[in-house]
């Protein structure tokens, strides 16, 4: 089985999840592709399923391949008061903020890799503006 995963780090990477049984999961890294659609799904189905899943809930197939399984990012403002705090979840995905559930920093640090990706800021921008918008979509009470 191999899944072409998108999963940015320090530089800009594309990962590759192959699995050669059914248990054993491996990560390769690839560069990166920018996603031309500045859509909030587009952004979250190109960089973020592949860890948490087409449905959010931290299922995705790299999920096993992780020390540490993804969030549930459909119950952000669940966790917080059932208020989605919009910052924080921009300064994440930024890479401003690191959270003490991500122990290492599993999840990549999206601001350098879309960064890299376009000469046009306000493209990126706009881009993780519309990816959390879409992830304050996909909240369940």
């Amino acid at each position: 089985m191999s899944h072409s995963i998108v999963c940015g780090a320090a530089g800009f990477v594309m990962l590759a999840l192959t699995a050669t049984s059914a248990d054993a999961q491996t990560i390769k890294r690839e560069t990166a592709r920018r996603v031309p659609s500045l859509q909030g799904a587009d952004t979250y189905k190109a960089y973020c399923a592949a860890c948490h899943g087409p449905d959010g809930k931290g299922n995705g197939p790299a999920a096993t391949a992780l020390k540490k399984a993804p969030a549930d990012l459909t119950t952000i403002a669940k966790r917080n008061g059932r208020t989605f705090p919009t910052t924080d979840v921009e300064s994440v995905i930024m890479g401003q903020q690191v959270l003490a559930s991500h122990g290492s920093r599993d999840m990549p640090i999206w601001g350098p890799v879309f960064q890299a990706l376009t000469t046009d800021s306000s493209f990126m921008k706009l881009q993780v503006s519309n990816l959390v918008g879409y992830l304050r979509s996909i909240q369940t009470n």
